[in-house]
């Protein structure tokens, strides 16, 4: 659960063929819309989405949303994972798990691992899914002088997360390192990996739009093979209200979002 500042500017980026998700289409930079009252990213495949009916109600009891003739209305553009082949797929979130996130939202949310939206997260399920191993939940961050951009990714994908060398920090368990394709099997398995990233300073949404862009570059760069068939991989980005950085160029921001990003994948099965 993310609850932005009053006043931001939020757009995403898709890159997997198989997004589930709520809302996006009014994150797109020809739509009016520019500012959100929440993100939310869960689990559970689509029925998990009804999570946001809870944030929704809870933003709306404090007054937060969309002013109309007819009272506030929350904007909760959300993403999920499929993940219901891990644990009980009867047990997954509704309307009362996204009110308790929004109630444990904090300001150091630092945490990491199998919990929350990454509960049921694992990756390196191109060889067959019986050979995943354990995704999760990362945050980190990336600076360059004043400038910061913080990432959130929740990691579940069919490929395998790399090191910054190159080599396999979390992937499949396949005794064959020389098989290559699709094993039969992974187009049921469950995958997606969604990730937001955040900075403060005044982005229009274009710009705004070209962070998430580089914020699904940290995607690429760290997992193999990514954005596949079988992915539904969504990357949000948020500009909250605030002076922007004289070194807060577009590019600079651009590759800190990349590094965050890369870094928050990483982080996310370190900590599983």
């Amino acid at each position: 659960m993310i609850l932005p500042p009053p006043g931001n500017v939020a757009a995403c980026d898709i890159r997997g063929s198989s997004p589930g998700e709520r809302e996006l289409a009014s994150l797109h930079v020809d739509r009016r819309l520019t500012e959100v009252n929440a993100i939310l990213l869960t689990g559970g495949s689509a029925f998990g989405l009804a999570a946001a009916d809870g944030v929704m109600s809870w933003l709306e009891e404090r007054g937060v949303g969309h002013p109309t003739t007819s009272g506030v209305v929350p904007i909760v553009p959300a993403a999920v994972i499929f993940d219901l082949n891990v644990g009980d797929s009867a047990v997954r979130p509704g309307p009362q798990a996204g009110r308790a996130a929004c109630d444990d939202a904090g300001e150091d949310a630092t945490e990491g691992g199998r919990i929350g939206a990454g509960a049921g997260a694992t990756v390196g399920k191109w060889a067959g899914p019986q050979y995943a191993v354990p995704g999760g939940l990362g945050v980190a961050s990336a600076e360059s002088g004043r400038t910061r951009v913080s990432a959130l990714a929740i990691v579940n994908a069919v490929g395998d997360v790399l090191a910054v060398d190159g080599s396999v920090l979390a992937g499949t368990r396949h005794p064959d390192p020389e098989y290559l394709r699709p094993a039969p099997g992974v187009a049921d398995a469950a995958n997606t990996v969604l990730a937001l990233v955040a900075t403060q300073g005044k982005l229009d949404k274009r710009e705004v739009r070209f962070l998430s862009a580089r914020g699904s570059d940290g995607i690429t760069t760290t997992i193999r093979p990514a954005h596949t068939r079988y992915d539904g991989d969504v990357v949000f980005a948020v500009a909250s209200p605030g002076p922007r950085p004289d070194e807060g160029d577009i590019d600079v921001l651009g590759h800190l979002a990349t590094e965050a990003v890369a870094a928050a994948v990483r982080a996310a099965v370190r900590s599983s």
